[in-house]
């Protein structure tokens, strides 16, 4: 199979601290040391005809409002072809950590306030990877009341603006099955290299055509 990502492409990743990874923020084509990087990497690897230049301006922390925000500067000033976004665990972490929570409706604004801004300035085709979380520790669990309506909202905007999905909530759910929770992630959230590992597989899996 070949891939959708055509020669001479500019791919943006966009994010939180899943898709920060320690990148360096001095260094524009930076990749950082997560899925981002992994995914740019086996993509150059296996299509090395092509040249495709990727990437990451996801900073930790981050949740759908603060992406909005910065979206001019971080991705339409950029002129991607194709933007990678995945934002979300965040405006459900702060609720619990922080009593500081970010409704669905504020939640879907955000986001499809920066879908429109993309369509509207950017001939740039959108890949929506699903926030996700793993039950540990425990109390994790209880997260699933505020995190799945939004993963809900990803799906929804994906078949709205005609988006690539990557389902990650699901593909992490499965991948909990063959090895523990910890093995992907050490805090339910953060993943561990095969964690990351885990989605730039999905992602490079996502964007080969049928």
């Amino acid at each position: 199979m070949s891939s959708l990502i055509e020669d001479g492409a500019v791919v943006l990743f966009q994010g939180d601290s899943i898709t920060d990874a320690g990148r360096d923020r001095y260094q524009s084509d930076h990749m950082g040391y997560g899925y981002a990087m992994m995914a740019s990497a086996w993509f150059s690897a296996l299509y090395p005809e092509k040249s495709v230049r990727f990437l990451n301006r996801g900073i930790g922390g981050d949740r759908a409002v603060n992406l909005r925000a910065r979206w001019q500067e971080d991705c339409i000033d950029l002129q991607p072809g194709w933007v990678s976004i995945m934002i979300g665990i965040n405006d459900t972490w702060r609720r619990y950590d922080s009593n500081d929570p970010t409704s669905v409706q504020e939640y879907e604004a955000a986001y499809r306030a920066i879908l429109e801004q993309t369509r509207e300035h950017l001939n740039a085709r959108l890949i929506l990877c699903e926030p996700f979380v793993l039950s540990t520790p425990a109390d994790r669990e209880a997260w699933r009341e505020d995190l799945d309506p939004k993963i809900e909202v990803v799906q929804r905007l994906a078949r709205e603006f005609s988006a690539i999905l990557v389902p990650l909530d699901g593909i992490f759910a499965q991948a909990a099955t063959r090895r523990e929770p910890t093995f992907w992630t050490g805090d339910g959230v953060h993943p561990t290299l095969a964690g990351h590992a885990l989605i730039a597989q999905s992602w490079l899996r996502a964007i080969k055509s049928l």
